[in-house]
């Protein structure tokens, strides 16, 4: 039997918030049922393992993601909606760490792979749609062709998520100049990639 008033939702809320004060890696079965003032064998009764949990927290944190950034980018398009894209993306990660690392550490198998995983791969593989599907928004929005999206979601993801990883870590706090100023160069600079991009595949001339 579970703990009256704890079930599914409430617990891996609680892990989210968790994997903000102490890191996702550190969010195990025991310290999230001693965060929760629990036996660990209880959390069983919600759960079905570490990978159950993680893969949850996951899907979760994925979600979140996704309508934050959807309410970032309700208009626009091109630069706009790339700097509403990426400024929410970094807004997300520096409020919250570990559920941002969520996102980029813990791995969701295809669907094809997924057929004895956990009830939270087939939610977290869906979350995870929502985010690609609002970063080839972006993409499209600026004209690129279809062969080429992937190539510019790849390029676009890679920076803003390398240059959050690396911020996050600290790695720019002892330099000048600051990183909200190679923040602003670098996703003007990615803008013109893009730009450059969907001009060389498809002919379109966007003026910048």
């Amino acid at each position: 039997m579970g703990r009256p008033g704890l079930n599914r939702t409430a617990v891996i809320a609680a892990a989210a918030d968790l994997a903000d004060e102490i890191g996702f890696d550190a969010v195990t079965i025991s310290v999230l049922a001693r965060h929760l003032g629990i036996k660990s064998p209880t959390l069983y009764s919600h759960i079905t393992g570490a990978t159950d949990l993680r893969t949850a927290i996951t899907a979760y944190v994925l979600d979140e993601l996704a309508d934050a950034t959807s309410a970032a980018m309700a208009a626009g398009e091109g630069r706009d909606l790339l700097v509403a894209y990426a400024d929410a993306i970094r807004d997300f990660a520096r409020r919250s760490p570990g559920r941002y690392d969520a996102t980029t550490r813990q791995r969701v198998p295809p669907a094809a792979e997924s057929t004895s995983a956990p009830p939270s791969v087939d939610t977290a593989i869906a979350a995870g749609r929502r985010n690609a599907d609002l970063a080839l928004a972006v993409v499209r929005s600026y004209g690129i062709t279809e062969t080429n999206q992937t190539y510019a979601v790849r390029l676009m993801s890679s920076l803003i998520h390398g240059y959050i990883t690396l911020e996050l870590a600290g790695s720019f706090a002892h330099s000048e100049p600051s990183a909200e100023a190679t923040w602003i160069e670098a996703i003007d600079d990615l803008d013109r990639l893009l730009v450059g991009l969907a001009a060389r595949t498809s002919g379109i001339n966007l003026v910048r």
